[in-house]
């Protein structure tokens, strides 16, 4: 059985409902992702000077997140298989808010670790079903602006953490937990109602179930999957660290470290919308380029400087990339098997379990080499920028899509 009915079905939803959808959506990325995630990054300074947790095992707790998007990205489909993709989304946004209220105790490493990872499956699941979800409601022609918004709660989130979580702070780090829950819990019900009505569907079409892939297209999708596991490699140092980096490394304090994860929101507003005009206007392919190649230099470049004005703008440039190139990689999986649904959502849901892979092997080996090197952030971002670089030599060597898929 498949959950991607809606992609299969005629878009014949009101302008009225398509932006409920859509906002729905946006919601389910803010909460799950854009809060879950990266609210972390600027409370990780706090942890340790409140001696919540000891330095190295808040820098674990961080990648708890990234191993549950993994195991989300596995489990969404099969469980929204089972309660449809509506109720799985309607229950991963709540299994977060009930993770936020958990985190607000840190009675053992243990549990906050469990309830870490289960905000992680939370976000994994609902990247999955989230796009197959709402995009089929949306009329073709604005399909990438609405792809855009759903996306775009990515980088409010990393925005809203950055400005809420510091007066949150002012409170206490319980006060923090608790206020985290309650903004999630109020978007999970605002958006309750917003999901398109719960649906099944026993297989594909006909003719998109006999369509299979010819080699040229094969190797393009296999190029995405590298790109999109590299990326994941080449992000991870400077979400999960910068702010601790412009605190502890540098010395600049957690309030200054917490100013800089405002830019970074800030950047990761931006985007979504920057990113998707550039693929409108660039093309898929040659937009992913650029931004590769951009990435790569401002992370190098961020790895070897110390001015906080140059840092600064290296940080809206690097925030803009993690919430961006969800989107970008999404309309390059479009350009490559295009007019085929059922294909593009089994694409992107590999996709994602690539990109969530990496992102939890990078995480715990990042933790493990910067517990290791006596908290050397700048050997993080090095690497971070070789992944950068090699994602782009892997596309430039990748030869051009011009075999169509071939039907059986």
């Amino acid at each position: 059985m498949t959950t991607q009915i809606a992609s299969h079905a005629p878009v014949t939803t009101a302008k009225s409902t398509m932006w409920l959808h859509v906002f729905a959506g946006l919601c389910a990325s803010l909460v799950s992702i854009g809060l879950a995630r990266f609210a972390y990054t600027p409370l990780l300074p706090p942890l340790i000077q409140a001696h919540w947790f000891a330095a190295a095992d808040v820098v674990y707790l961080g990648a708890a997140n990234l191993a549950g998007y993994l195991v989300g990205a596995l489990v969404g489909r099969p469980i929204a298989a089972r309660l449809s993709n509506t109720w799985t989304l309607r229950l991963m946004m709540a299994l977060v808010t009930l993770a936020f209220f958990a985190c607000a105790w840190p009675v053992s490493v243990g549990w906050f670790f469990f309830w870490r990872l289960m905000s992680g499956v939370a976000g994994g699941a609902i990247m999955v079903l989230v796009a197959g979800t709402v995009l089929p409601h949306v009329p073709p022609s604005r399909r990438g602006l609405a792809s855009g918004a759903v996306f775009l709660g990515l980088g409010l989130g990393v925005a809203g953490s950055g400005t809420v979580v510091p007066l949150l702070l002012g409170f206490g780090l319980h006060a923090t937990w608790l206020g985290l829950g309650a903004i999630a819990l109020v978007l999970t019900v605002a958006s309750w109602w917003g999901w398109p009505a719960p649906e099944f569907q026993t297989g594909a079409k006909a003719h998109e179930a006999g369509i299979r892939l010819g080699a040229q297209v094969r190797q393009q999708v296999t190029t995405v999957y590298a790109e999109y596991g590299l990326m994941a490699l080449g992000l991870v140092p400077t979400m999960v660290f910068l702010v601790d980096f412009i605190a502890r490394g540098l010395g600049a304090g957690a309030h200054t470290g917490a100013l800089f994860w405002i830019l970074y929101g800030v950047g990761a507003i931006f985007g979504p919308p920057a990113y998707g005009l550039m693929a409108d206007a660039l093309g898929s392919r040659l937009a992913l380029r650029l931004v590769l190649l951009v990435q790569a230099f401002v992370v190098g470049l961020l790895a070897w400087s110390s001015n906080l004005v140059i840092i600064g703008v290296l940080t809206l440039l690097i925030g803009s990339f993690p919430p961006g190139i969800v989107p970008l990689v999404l309309a390059r999986v479009h350009h490559i098997v295009p007019h085929n649904a059922h294909q593009q959502n089994v694409i992107w849901s590999r996709a994602t379990t690539v990109f969530a892979a990496a992102q939890a092997l990078a995480g715990y080996a990042y933790g493990s080499l910067f517990n290791h090197s006596n908290g050397d952030h700048r050997l993080l971002f090095v690497i971070g920028t070789a992944s950068l670089a090699i994602a782009l030599a892997v596309d430039l060597f990748s030869r051009a899509t011009t075999t169509a898929p071939v039907v059986e």
